[in-house]
């Protein structure tokens, strides 16, 4: 794909990666995604924002020279140096020799260790700015762990755009290139910052407000859509998924399951009724019908959660162990902690989920409950009395 102006003498130079369907092992990328590279030629001195994964160097590489010669390029900004950004960065050094790395302390180490040699960067500090001449300045802003600890964004000041690297980005690949312009990709959007920034709220919400004044027209993310149509309303989601929700007066016991002929669902709705019996807030999710984001917003403010599974080839059914393989990161000590579930001939399911969950540091004091295919009469009592005694524990 040839390169696109994104704004006057700033052009994205970047690569198409549409096969893409895992990314970095774990992430999914159902839409593929983008290496976006952006070249800025508007001052006396020619800059590039980010290169590309390594893959990808020679579409890169033929972008920047139908706009410029790489030897006249002055400047490279590392904006954060995970390899899906900076893989093309020794080779493209041989190709602009003359260019200077700028990048700031944090940053450098990993630049070290990416080329094996040091290239005596220009180190810049939160709110530095480096003078591109014609008035065209970039400003830089320190915004660490978004998600590695070198992470800044570039702000070209004149032209209102700011180049954010992973931030507010999505794994979402389309040539359109632009937000109003590609299909709705709403969904990747939000599953990219679940996976990636979700961890970071602390340092989304210092991020956001370092730029929340800034002149925004254009936000420029390394992965997917350039951001044009309202940048704002981007940040304004990342602003409320960062944000804690205020605890409400009851405490609350979450339920989860997942039921493969429907004797798990009913043990999770006793468990429910015994639990609302003793006026704890209760609510009961299929977890392969509900959304992951919207789950682990309400664990972080539950005050304690039961996770049932039937029982498969001796495990845990996958989408139970997708829902607790992303609760690591959450602080959830102290929080209460029960397993369950029907079976068939072995059992393990619930087993396994209570060691899981004193593993993520919840208080597991129940024995896991285990009940063999279809409850009988004395089982539902046993997970009613279950649920009443895990709202005493909450």
């Amino acid at each position: 794909m040839r390169p696109v102006e994104i704004a006057e003498d700033v052009h994205w130079v970047g690569a198409l990666d549409p096969q893409l369907r895992i990314f970095d092992i774990i992430m999914k990328a159902d839409h593929g995604t983008t290496y976006n590279s952006y070249l800025l030629t508007a001052g006396d001195k020619i800059a590039v924002v980010d290169t590309v994964k390594a893959p990808f160097y020679e579409e890169f590489l033929e972008n920047v020279r139908s706009l410029v010669d790489p030897r006249d390029i002055s400047y490279v900004v590392v904006n954060h140096t995970e390899p899906d950004h900076s893989g093309s960065l020794a080779r493209f050094l041989e190709d602009a020799p003359n260019a200077r790395v700028v990048c700031d302390r944090n940053c450098r180490n990993f630049v070290r260790n990416i080329l094996n040699r040091d290239v005596d960067p220009i180190l810049v500090q939160d709110g530095d700015a480096l003078d591109l001449g014609k008035g065209f300045v970039l400003r830089f802003i320190h915004a660490p762990f978004l998600h590695w600890p070198d992470t800044m964004f570039t702000y070209a000041e004149k032209r209102g755009v700011l180049f954010t690297c992973d931030f507010l980005g999505a794994h979402y690949c389309d040539d359109r290139l632009f937000d109003d312009l590609v299909d709705d990709h709403s969904r990747a959007f939000e599953y990219y910052y679940l996976v990636i920034f979700r961890p970071f709220k602390k340092y989304v919400l210092e991020a956001l407000d370092k730029i929340h004044d800034l002149d925004l027209r254009v936000v420029a993310p390394s992965h997917g859509p350039i951001l044009r149509s309202d940048p704002r309303a981007y940040m304004e989601k990342y602003r409320q998924w960062s944000t804690r929700p205020e605890p409400g007066g009851k405490k609350n016991l979450l339920v989860f399951y997942a039921s493969a002929y429907g004797n798990t669902a009913l043990l999770a709705e006793k468990i429910a009724e015994g639990a609302r019996a003793e006026g704890a807030g209760v609510a009961v999710m299929d977890v392969t019908a509900t959304e992951l984001g919207l789950m682990i917003d309400r664990i972080e403010a539950a005050d304690g959660i039961a996770v049932g599974s039937a029982t498969i080839n001796g495990d845990a059914v996958e989408p139970v162990w997708y829902l607790l393989s992303h609760l690591a990161t959450l602080d959830l000590k102290g929080k209460v902690g029960a397993a369950f579930g029907s079976y068939g001939w072995s059992g393990e399911a619930p087993k396994l989920i209570a060691e899981r969950l004193k593993g993520l540091k919840f208080k597991v004091t129940e024995e896991p409950f285990r009940v063999n295919l279809v409850p009988t009469e004395e089982d539902l009592r046993e997970a009613t009395e279950l649920g009443r005694r895990l709202a005493r524990s909450l």
